[in-house]
């Protein structure tokens, strides 16, 4: 992201359906890199204490089948990566990076009782149209998978932009005399994308299994089980079910979980005995240093003294 895209040089490495508007928007390509590697570090966050840590997505662009065939976890990827490059695009119109965008339109909506709107409110209409031209361009240009796995891709692409667009609130600043805030201007702000990322991790949880089936004139995303509900457009769906990730298995593209760090006292996802797949732990020991008996000397510095303490590692076997 810290270099000047050009046309011959970085479009070319991007996939076909890519390059065409990589060469039309080459200002807009240091978003797009900034908005992958926000992904990468996000989904990674979001991962680390389950068997599958999204390790995976280094990889990137060359995934695994973990990554690949339509499973739970690509549904969270595809989901975050949409809504990362539609922010971040929407952001760089705002800061003035952009040459073709600004600043999001006012709201229609008049402000509340001594506020008024103003600032410069991040442009989401363009972050969300620029943002699916890309990410969703090898679903569109019928590339890349089956019609079912490109189905599925689009739709988890829409549903990580709606989780975006519905996290669009009010931010304010105030004005007055002596900090008070007789008045308060106001614009449309987005979060951090942590939010949109704890959001989608829920949705993951709760995600349907799919097929991809005629339904009438043509073929729609349905439920796998008769009895699930029906896919609505707020719903990540996937439609092949994960390996456990407990052992090492790269046509699956399980990593496995040995000597993975794990916590003993938890009893949840990153329990010994559930990351573990009930395999057994080694435990070490080791010692660290650390500050210790710190005070205040006058003035104006803190002294610490330097203690060692042993600590309880656990690791997978």
């Amino acid at each position: 992201s810290g270099v000047s895209w050009n046309e011959s040089q970085h479009c070319r490495l991007l996939a076909p359906e890519q390059l065409q508007l990589c060469r039309r928007h080459l200002e807009v390509m240091p978003s797009i890199v900034r908005a992958a590697r926000r992904t990468q570090e996000l989904c990674q966050q979001s991962f680390a204490d389950m068997r599958w840590n999204c390790s995976s997505i280094q990889r990137a662009p060359s995934f695994g089948s973990d990554l690949l065939t339509g499973t739970r976890e690509a549904a969270f990827v595809h989901a975050l990566a949409a809504a990362a490059v539609a922010q971040g695009i929407a952001r760089s119109c705002a800061s003035g990076e952009l040459p073709l965008c600004s600043c999001g339109p006012g709201p229609s909506e008049p402000p509340a009782p001594g506020s008024r709107w103003g600032g410069c409110g991040d442009n989401l209409s363009h972050g969300l149209q620029l943002g699916a031209a890309f990410t969703d361009g090898s679903a569109r240009a019928g590339t890349g998978g089956t019609p079912g796995l490109r189905a599925v891709n689009r739709h988890n692409g829409a549903v990580g932009r709606a989780v975006l667009s519905d996290s669009l609130d009010t931010r304010c600043k105030c004005h007055g005399v002596s900090g008070s805030c007789s008045v308060k201007t106001c614009w449309k702000g987005l979060p951090d994308l942590g939010e949109i990322a704890s959001d989608l991790k829920s949705r993951y949880l709760a995600a349907l299994k799919v097929t991809h089936r005629l339904m009438g004139p043509r073929k729609q995303l349905i439920p796998k089980e008769g009895d699930a509900r029906p896919v609505t457009e707020m719903d990540l769906v996937y439609l092949i079910n994960s390996p456990d990730y407990c052992t090492p298995n790269p046509q699956l593209g399980s990593l496995g979980t040995q000597d993975r760090p794990c916590n003993r006292s938890s009893v949840g996802s990153d329990s010994c005995d559930l990351l573990c797949c009930g395999r057994g732990y080694n435990t070490y020991t080791e010692e660290v240093q650390e500050r210790c008996h710190c005070r205040y000397r006058w003035c104006c510095s803190v002294v610490c003294r330097r203690c060692r303490r042993s600590l309880e590692r656990h690791v997978c076997k």
